[in-house]
């Protein structure tokens, strides 16, 4: 099992915070290696991802599927991988204080059957960086849009 979190202070209220977040679009595409994305219905959509890794060229199709819905302070998901064996779940939660809002992004994979063993210590080295790399992309795209509710 690899885990990764990564907080970041957003001088924005948790309202302008919760606004961009909430709106799974406009993260989904900050995802490091992200192809493209198809909405099924409001809470599943279905992720690919393209990179590559070692000289080698991967594709990969996840499910994530919006499991909490907490305005204005967390959205918990769950992902099942379509084209590897893997499960996981997130989430981003949002603690609002006087000057800034907290922002904070958790992701955990579980990579399973016979591919598990291989895939593993990459998640544990992969993992860290794209939550960080993902969360920070947030907080720098909603200081830019200075969202404002």
């Amino acid at each position: 099992m690899a885990i990764a979190s990564h907080s970041v202070n957003i001088p924005a209220s948790v309202e302008n915070v919760w606004a961009y977040v909430s709106q799974i679009e406009n993260w989904a595409t900050m995802v490091p290696a992200y192809k493209e994305h198809e909405q099924i219905d409001e809470q599943k959509s279905i992720w690919t991802f393209e990179g590559e890794f070692k000289g080698l060229k991967k594709t990969v199709k996840m499910e994530l599927d919006i499991t909490e819905f907490h305005a204005p302070s967390t959205i918990r998901f769950e992902l099942k991988g379509l084209t590897d064996n893997f499960t996981g779940s997130g989430q981003f939660t949002a603690e609002e204080s006087a000057e800034h809002t907290t922002m904070t992004g958790t992701v955990e994979v579980n990579a399973g059957g016979l591919s598990g063993a291989v895939l593993a210590p990459v998640l544990k080295m992969v993992l860290p960086k794209v939550t960080t790399r993902l969360t920070e992309k947030i907080a720098r795209q909603i200081k830019q849009d200075k969202v404002l509710v």
